[in-house]
């Protein structure tokens, strides 16, 4: 009895090729002459600051030891660079140039928008008159208050309008640059992020 037993047909077909490791490839330092590998990137310029040369440890260290941002520059202009520097070199507009109507004489609100009430729902007059909150304060909510010099039973429509109304007053722009009352400012924008963070103004 002959013996049978299976055999594949791609027994002698198939061929596994073998792992060939790649040699990483090595970036040369940009500065003329070196031949070392440029594994630190450092600035190409000020004007180019998100533009980067590839240099070695050595030279790197140099443009390090080298580099002054503000070479060149006036006086007025690195001034003029710094006071940029704290509002993140954004753009900023006057107060009020931006801001939404608030109500006035010539309606519930004007501005870019009118509200028809008929019904006086939003006049002083209307009935019945919202409830006051009456709220269990901690200490810096009832400090938040104090810097706000509102009651603790103020509404959330009066909480917002003084704040509106002494960022207003405090804020540089409206004293002509005049920083003098920047950390009255700030502790404005404290005492309502603190109002903020605990519910009581949404």
């Amino acid at each position: 009895m002959t013996k049978t037993g299976f055999t594949s047909r791609f027994r002698q077909s198939i061929r596994i090729k073998p792992d060939v490791v790649e040699k990483p490839k090595v970036r040369p330092c940009a500065v003329k002459g070196c031949t070392g590998e440029g594994a630190y990137k450092v600035p190409k310029s000020r004007d180019q600051i998100s533009e980067y040369l590839w240099v070695c440890l050595k030279h790197a260290r140099e443009h390090n030891e080298k580099w002054d941002y503000f070479k060149g520059m006036t006086e007025s202009a690195i001034a003029q660079f710094q006071e940029e520097a704290s509002l993140g070199h954004r753009p900023t507009w006057p107060i009020g140039k931006r801001a939404a109507g608030v109500k006035g004489e010539s309606g519930p609100f004007h501005g870019s928008f009118r509200v028809e009430d008929d019904l006086a729902v939003f006049g002083d007059d209307a009935e019945p008159k919202p409830r006051r909150p009456e709220r269990v304060l901690t200490r810096l909510q009832s400090q938040a208050f104090d810097i706000l010099d509102l009651e603790p039973s103020a509404t959330l429509n009066e909480i917002k309008a003084r704040y509106k109304e002494l960022v207003k007053r405090f804020h540089p722009d409206a004293h002509g640059g005049d920083r003098g009352t920047e950390e009255r400012l700030k502790q404005v924008i404290k005492a309502y992020g603190v109002l903020k963070a605990s519910g009581i103004v949404s």
